[in-house]
């Protein structure tokens, strides 16, 4: 049977950035052991070590996720789609109290009033509601300016960051006056500046374990802003515990994912994906980049939901999973079904409060080998003295074009293993990348493959080369 394997963007870089290979198999484990063979880097991001598929990658066949079919036994048919889709980040219980419109306030939502779905009772579900944006970036930002002209009437931010340059590519709630300042600060003028009827609350800390549920308590509704797996997760239990719907959306390169996590109703984040990926299998923003529209496309999906959610709609994206490639413009549906085994929303839960994520997600590990750093001064410092020192450098080659260092080999992460032999293990080898994350994931596959010479990290990556020791050099 002819079935079309789809790749998504994260795990490109393992198939020469092929995004559909077409197979010959006769069900979904036929297919994946076919298409390792192909792609032989691609089976550690697949697979764990007995051969059973990774907790952080669901399958689905055309829109139905295999774990509720026969699993990677699965048959498939000629023309099937099989989708690889890994982890990148009901009504509603409102009060209504009584509230009044003053004149201009039925102006500014008339478009509004006349829709049969909203009309005035509506627009007042909305004044009443309260709404928190966790993070106020790429997805945040859209999510903030449509609630506020929306009307709903409180919106909390939750973030501790502050404006970069680089942010305003995407983040449109920004402007270029706002770098150095508080993005709460920034996000609550342009809503105040849109209407001022809407109550802001600005929360600049960052979400823990031991904060989130204070913060989360008093709001109707919570959008998942997230850039990174601990607190994504964190803002997940935190819901579960406090019986609140996540508006969830992320973001990758030119893939997108949306869905409305919802244990009341549904199934939670954790039923989607057990566990997150390993450490550098899904880089940030920063460092595998992002089309700019894509975050405000994802955004207002999250915003619809939202706005649905608070209006009394049932056909949410609970159970249902959205993903949506830019490049393409291809939106693709898969069902989520909910884990009766899940620890925290299934029938009996193991987890009865908040945890300690970045240990859940794996950045804290003690009994972990120590990867060796060098700092930039130093690694100058030795190419100065003529030192014999291996340069790799991991990126992407559209990164690579952009800023390099001197005397550097560019070996891209997904093809660092295959090509060891290329390395030198008599010399040093620095790996290097965009901010000193993705090399340390290089250096630790090359110990697990076996390689002998000295392994050395560049710390903070390029970055700290252009900051550090060549000033001209272009950032990105």
């Amino acid at each position: 049977m002819a079935v079309t394997i789809l790749i998504p963007t994260a795990l490109r870089q393992f198939t020469q950035n092929f995004s559909e290979v077409e197979i010959e198999a006769a069900n979904v484990e036929e297919a994946l052991k076919k298409l390792k063979g192909l792609y032989p880097d691609l089976e550690k991001h697949i697979f764990a070590d007995d051969n059973t598929l990774r907790n952080f990658v669901n399958v689905y066949v055309n829109e139905d996720d295999i774990r509720q079919k026969e699993g990677i036994k699965t048959a498939v048919k000629d023309g099937d789609t099989i989708m690889l889709i890994p982890s990148i980040a009901g009504g509603t219980d409102l009060k209504d109290e009584p509230l009044s419109f003053s004149k201009e306030e039925i102006t500014r939502y008339s478009r509004h009033l006349i829709l049969p779905e909203v009309g005035l009772e509506g627009q007042k579900r909305l004044k009443n509601a309260k709404v928190l944006l966790v993070g106020s970036g790429g997805l945040g930002a859209p999510i903030a300016l449509y609630l506020a002209a929306a009307g709903i009437g409180t919106i909390g931010i939750v973030d501790f960051d502050e404006v970069d340059v680089s942010n305003l590519q995407r983040q449109i709630i920004h402007t270029t006056k706002d770098i150095g300042r508080p993005k709460t600060a920034s996000a609550a003028d342009k809503i105040k500046a849109i209407n001022p009827h809407v109550k802001v609350l600005s929360f600049n800390t960052k979400l823990t374990s031991g904060n989130a549920l204070d913060i989360i308590k008093d709001f109707d509704a919570v959008a998942d802003c997230t850039d990174n797996f601990p607190t994504r997760y964190l803002v997940n239990d935190a819901c579960v515990i406090l019986n609140k719907p996540s508006f969830y959306g992320s973001i990758y390169r030119f893939d997108g994912q949306s869905s409305v996590f919802y244990a009341k109703e549904g199934p939670c984040y954790r039923c989607l994906y057990p566990s997150p990926p390993p450490a550098g299998f899904a880089p940030s923003c920063a460092e595998g980049g992002v089309l700019g529209v894509l975050p405000g496309i994802v955004g207002c999906i999250q915003a619809n939901e939202i706005i649905k959610f608070l209006l009394g709609a049932k056909d949410l994206l609970i159970g249902r999973l959205l993903t949506f490639d830019a490049w393409k413009i291809k939106f693709r549906e898969f069902k989520i079904q909910k884990d009766e085994n899940c620890p925290i929303c299934g029938k009996h839960p193991s987890i009865k409060g908040l945890i300690d994520y970045e240990d859940f997600c794996g950045l804290k590990n003690e009994n972990e080998e120590t990867i060796e750093e060098i700092s930039a001064k130093e690694l100058k410092s030795r190419l100065e003295n003529k030192e014999s020192v291996n340069i790799i450098d991991i990126r992407e080659p559209h990164e690579y074009a952009i800023a390099k260092l001197p005397n550097s080999k560019a070996i891209p992460l997904g093809q660092v293993v295959r090509r060891m032999n290329e390395i030198d293990p008599k010399n040093d080898t620095v790996f290097v990348c965009k901010v000193g994350t993705r090399s340390v994931y290089a250096i630790k596959a090359l110990k697990e493959a076996g390689f002998e010479g000295r392994l050395l990290n560049l710390k903070n990556g390029v970055l700290a080369w252009a900051q550090n020791v060549d000033k001209e050099m272009a950032v990105y």
